[in-house]
């Protein structure tokens, strides 16, 4: 990647990030308040996505049209990809600008079943959003919701406006849970052919149960959780 996208590149809608889509500038608008200012703005739409869009690595797709932020708004669930982008949609449609990030990390908390669907604990692509308050670009990552980090005994991440929230690193226990391996840039919306690039390369198990339509139904994910954690 060369030049990163300004600020100013990051507040019109774009392929994905579709934040003219009627029910996500109503969505916005419900949660941000002018009056408010943008980091009270930005921190309320992270929770909103957060804890609203149920956290699913199951719904991983093949076909560029689930991964419109309008789209995973419809489906009221995603993984960390779709819901980054869900974030910066949120964000531009409230004014703020937005742009996507992806990394590479090693998830020491799993599911047996998505253990055997991905081959491997190192999550590729991870995605978060960054947004623009007071001059700086802020990271944010509003990948697992409340009820999945208190099933996993992980502290949710939190996001004041001001600082970076970016990864689980450690469980309640102590224990390691998350840690970053490679930085892959941000971007002005998501690079789709590399994302997919990628998921054949590293996941070829998970991607074709997603092309066959056979990969575990929207509720498997948290109950392999419950079933594994007894939460």
């Amino acid at each position: 990647m060369t030049d990163l996208p300004t600020p100013a590149q990051c507040l019109a809608p774009s392929r994905f990030i579709d934040s003219d889509h009627p029910a996500v500038v109503a969505l916005a608008q419900s949660l941000a308040h002018p009056a408010a200012g943008a980091v009270a703005n930005a921190v309320a739409l992270y929770y909103w996505v957060r804890d609203q869009v149920r956290y699913n690595p199951y719904v991983v797709e093949t076909s560029p049209e689930a991964y419109l932020a309008s789209a995973t708004l419809e489906a009221g669930e995603g993984w960390c990809v779709t819901k980054a982008l869900l974030l910066a949609a949120l964000g531009r449609a409230a004014g703020i600008p937005a742009r996507v990030g992806y990394a590479d990390v090693r998830n020491h908390l799993s599911t047996e079943r998505l253990r055997q669907s991905m081959q491997t604990d190192i999550f590729y692509f991870h995605g978060y959003t960054s947004l623009f308050l007071e001059g700086c670009w802020v990271k944010a990552t509003p990948a697992f919701n409340i009820e999945l980090c208190e099933k996993f005994a992980l502290r949710p991440l939190e996001f004041n406006g001001r600082e970076d929230s970016l990864y689980h690193e450690f469980d309640v226990a102590g224990n390691r849970h998350m840690e970053y391996l490679r930085e892959r840039g941000e971007y002005l919306d998501l690079p789709f052919d590399d994302l997919m690039a990628t998921m054949r390369e590293h996941y070829p198990r998970l991607l074709a149960s997603a092309a066959r339509g056979t990969a575990p139904g929207s509720d498997s994910w948290e109950t392999d959780v419950a079933r594994e954690t007894g939460r």
